[in-house]
């Protein structure tokens, strides 16, 4: 026998559709209906409420065979199927995030292809793997954020037993899995949970009606986003969540959900004895999110940090429309990475108005904040899906990755961006109703035309060719410019397990000096110097050592004192050696 249970206070009847036969369901006093039937492990169901006879999905269903509209099934993860006993999971602080959408990070877009490329993942100098979102969505390929069964894994990706396989295979290589999780919206298409109860408030957000979790009856729609996002870490071992614009979360009760749910993440911690990380991302600059409990905090592990990223891209790249406006002087470069945040408390042009908080770097280490030089939204929201590579010189890519992966910061990186991919990252969706699939189209021309784009600059994300564009070429590595690229990342991550002092979380370490006219900017690690030549031409930095990492060739005087770096490039001295007495470099990273 098995118990189908759902809670659904809203219809005054609830009966359960199992194989094809329709059985009662009793409810009690807290909205939940149930009922005892003998089912095989594979059984199809849903459920019909009050007289409707259209079949619904479990909003809890483990699984979506046939798509978001069709019926659930029943799914255990096999516990026999584990092979990591032995795996103790792997911690945030210290570590290197790759992020990945699974569906364009190989031609087969499946849990099972991505397997293959684990090995190329730690060759490169991987920690964690971050798993673009992965619950089911309407249609076959989409960025994954528009979610509406939150339990079930998509389809087309591998199902529940291929976010296993991928897990277990991850963990056989020292790899931890992060999960994204989007629990402040719902997608515009098989969201039925406002037809079981009030799921959602009245409330309005970016993608529609907000998550009710403080309004009438949400203690259950709370306990429905925290047993999900435990399910992932219990079930499948995934070891972190992504928890996605937690800016959205509209929350006025005593106790937020984020803290509700570092409590509970924590108390799973301890019992699996492993380390289970909680990232935000979060637009509001506010140390409160990453600050322990302790010290009023909500208490997760970490945050993205987009501060750094547009002071690192504005910089480099010269780039001031939107939300670069306030960034690009090296200053602001200079500023952020001391403090985390630009903006902390300070008037933010894009805004309008003040913005965010200081970040007290004494109490907070720097790993809390996860630094990138790109992400699926900073490729993605451009109005053509454009990497960085696709407007900037390969030295002026080194250059940023130099600036993030020797930072004090949690260093993150996108898919491809280690060979300086070709392919773009665009914004693609495959709704298959007509009118939704329009209004995308034609929301996401209008966007852009606003910012002067024309309208047919702007790739159709409903067209099968803008998804298959941005699906990664793995064979072009070995063209020399991109596994030049290459080569560089992995010296660079190879230095930063090699050196304590690019690990050390503590900003107060942390010394930057830097020539806004000459456009140098060096980062003081320890006995490490980063120098970084963000001009066009070559300029002389008043500090040496011994190089151990660099892009272009460099000239360091016989006294140690000075550096000669050509322009659009770095390197990494160690001012506790002796320079060499001539010239060192070649034409591809040190």
């Amino acid at each position: 026998m098995h118990t189908f249970e759902v809670w659904a206070p809203t219809p005054q009847s609830v009966r359960l559709h199992v194989d094809g036969t329709v059985h009662p369901m009793r409810r009690d006093d807290r909205g939940w209906w149930r009922a005892e039937v003998d089912a095989s492990p594979g059984a199809r169901y849903g459920f019909l409420l009050d007289e409707d006879e259209t079949v619904l999905p479990d909003p809890r269903s483990p699984r979506q065979p046939d798509g978001v509209h069709g019926l659930s099934q029943l799914h255990s993860v096999d516990e026999h199927a584990w092979t990591d006993t032995s795996w103790t999971g792997r911690q945030l602080a210290g570590g290197v995030v790759y992020e990945l959408h699974v569906g364009t990070f190989t031609d087969e877009g499946t849990f099972d292809a991505a397997v293959a490329r684990l090995d190329d993942l730690v060759e490169l100098g991987i920690d964690l793997v971050e798993l673009m979102p992965v619950n089911a969505f309407n249609g076959t390929r989409g960025w994954g954020y528009d979610g509406v069964l939150w339990y079930a894994v998509h389809e087309p990706y591998g199902g529940p037993d291929g976010l296993q396989r991928f897990v277990d295979a991850a963990h056989a290589r020292g790899l931890g899995v992060i999960l994204d999780v989007v629990y402040n919206h719902l997608g515009p298409s098989g969201n039925y949970l406002d037809r079981y109860g009030p799921y959602l408030s009245g409330g309005q957000g970016t993608w529609g009606a907000s998550v009710n979790l403080d309004g009438p009856d949400s203690g259950e729609v709370r306990r429905y986003i925290l047993d999900n996002a435990l399910r992932w870490m219990r079930e499948f071992h995934i070891d972190g969540l992504r928890l996605d614009a937690v800016h959205a979360l509209v929350d006025h009760t005593a106790v937020h959900l984020l803290e509700e749910l570092a409590v509970a993440t924590y108390r799973m911690s301890a019992h699996l004895g492993r380390p289970l990380s909680l990232i935000a991302e979060s637009d509001l600059n506010d140390p409160k999110m990453i600050s322990p409990r302790a010290a009023g905090g909500y208490g997760l592990q970490a945050q993205w940090d987009d501060d750094i990223h547009h002071a690192v891209h504005a910089a480099v790249s010269g780039e001031r429309q939107g939300y670069y406006g306030d960034f690009g002087s090296l200053d602001c470069l200079a500023r952020t990475l001391r403090h985390g945040f630009f903006h902390a408390g300070t008037y933010s042009s894009f805004r309008g108005r003040t913005h965010g908080r200081p970040l007290d770097a004494g109490r907070i280490p720097a790993s809390s904040l996860l630094a990138y030089t790109c992400t699926h939204d900073q490729v993605g929201n451009r109005a053509v899906g454009d990497r960085p590579g696709h407007y900037l010189d390969p030295g002026q890519l080194a250059v940023k990755a130099a600036l993030v992966l020797t930072s004090p910061y949690t260093p993150m990186l996108f898919m491809g961006e280690e060979w300086d991919a070709s392919s773009p990252f665009q914004y693609f969706t495959s709704h298959p109703e007509p009118e939704l699939a329009r209004a995308t189209a034609e929301g996401r021309r209008r966007e852009f035309a606003e910012h002067g784009w024309s309208a047919q600059d702007v790739p159709d994300p409903q067209d099968p060719e803008t998804f298959r564009r941005s699906t990664l070429n793995w064979a072009e590595r070995t063209e020399p410019a991109r596994a030049r690229m290459l080569d560089c990342y992995r010296q660079l991550l190879a230095l930063r397990r090699e050196r304590a002092e690019l690990t050390d979380p503590w900003l107060e370490h942390l010394h930057v000096d830097y020539d806004e006219d000459e456009r140098w900017i060096v980062l003081h690690r320890g006995s490490l110097r980063v120098a970084c030549n963000l001009g066009p031409d070559p300029v002389t930095v008043p500090f040496g050592g011994a190089p151990l990492v660099w892009w272009e060739p460099v000239v360091v005087n016989r006294t140690g004192s000075a550096t000669l770096v050509p322009g659009h490039s770095f390197v990494v001295l160690d001012a506790a050696l002796a320079p060499p007495e001539v010239s060192v470099g070649a034409a591809s990273a040190g």
